[in-house]
């Protein structure tokens, strides 16, 4: 039995070796169809597969979050701003699992401390939110500064440039998936390039980022990606997205 095996063991250790050594053309394992579809970028770099979230002229893809009326921000000098105490606004357009490109700047002159600095955050599917926050040299729960998947990953690190300066986030969004009895087959990641730093590499999304007690996992549909009012005037510029 023993020299059985024996020779079973060396019979599947010696057909991969002579399969591997029978070729010698390096055409032999190379593929050329199908080919990667092109992509192009317009004068902002922004790619020819891309969704135009807001291109600093109007608010046409987006409305308020609550009402579904249209968007309240300011539309100014190429970028919109919160207006304080108009609401969060989210896309018109319902998305699933997503590549999103946005720039943000929280206000030059400097008030308040903590959450209260500059404060907005990135929503996906209206639940699942990356922190917007003034985090230069202003402290604050690690869980929720800046490119934290809020209350539930602290980033990498601190990338935040001073107030008053564009920043930009690049993220990666897979969406969670639920069956047909509601019940997470799958979990949703997110991936963030802060200032072109990773700050979360492909975290799993625990559910829902609570402000107050822990993540929901309640069965949803694909849904929109929403800009919070948090009272602050954040500001925001050239936003993009690209299905996955």
């Amino acid at each position: 039995m023993k020299t059985l095996l024996l020779l079973v063991s060396i019979l599947f250790i010696t057909i991969p070796f002579c399969a591997q050594a029978q070729i010698t053309q390096p055409e032999a394992s190379e593929v050329w169809e199908p080919q990667p579809r092109v992509v192009s970028h317009d004068k902002n770099n922004v790619p020819s597969d891309a969704i135009v979230l807001f291109d600093g002229t109007n608010l046409d893809q987006w409305q308020s979050a609550s009402s579904e009326e249209p968007a309240k921000w300011k539309v100014e000098n190429g970028s919109m701003t919160v207006v304080k105490g108009t609401g969060d606004i989210a896309t018109k357009e319902k998305f699933g699992s997503v590549q999103l490109h946005l720039e943000w700047r929280t206000p030059e002159v400097i008030e308040g401390e903590g959450q209260g600095r500059g404060n907005s955050g990135v929503f996906f599917q209206k639940r699942y939110e990356v922190q917007v926050l003034d985090n230069y040299q202003n402290k604050t729960y690690s869980n929720g500064q800046a490119g934290s998947v809020y209350k539930q990953y602290i980033p990498l690190v601190n990338a935040c440039k001073a107030p008053g300066e564009w920043q930009t986030y690049d993220i990666i969004f897979e969406e969670p998936i639920f069956n047909d009895d509601g019940i997470k087959v799958r979990s949703g990641y997110l991936t963030v390039i802060h200032n072109g730093v990773l700050i979360q590499n492909h975290v799993e999304i625990l559910g829902t980022t609570e402000y107050i007690g822990f993540p929901k996992n309640i069965a949803h549909e694909d849904d929109s990606i929403q800009l919070q009012d948090h009272g602050n005037p954040v500001s925001y510029r050239n936003i993009w997205v690209r299905k996955i």
